[in-house]
């Protein structure tokens, strides 16, 4: 990926968004590399198998801190992506992914 191509994490699923200070942090979900593993779901309550498609999806994209844990927790527990994982969790007031970051730098690592 160039740096032309770097998705800016801050404009993702931001067009129908709660105020930040609201909800604080979001998810973003490459849903389309997702095998149905259902770990996240196992581990959050944010996140639930649909039968229809055999894939896990969140009930909400958007949270605060209450939710963050168990948020953390799907995104760290998912094996999709060569382990790196497909689900990220990322504080929309810097900017930064939490988790999974496999990087270490707070970067965005969707994969798309």
């Amino acid at each position: 990926m160039t740096d032309a191509d770097t998705v800016d994490p801050s404009e993702i699923g931001e067009a129908d968004a709660p105020p930040v200070e609201e909800k604080p942090y979001k998810l973003v979900f490459e849903a389309n590399k997702c095998f149905g593993a259902g770990k996240c779901a196992e581990v959050s309550d944010n996140w639930e198998m649909d039968i229809t498609s055999g894939m896990a999806k969140p009930v909400s994209y958007f949270f605060d801190e209450d939710d963050l844990d168990h948020n953390v927790a799907a995104a760290d527990a998912c094996p999709a992506k060569k382990g790196d994982g497909v689900i990220h969790v990322v504080d929309r007031r810097t900017d930064e992914e939490i988790a999974p970051d496999p990087h270490g730098d707070g970067t965005l690592s969707v994969d798309w």
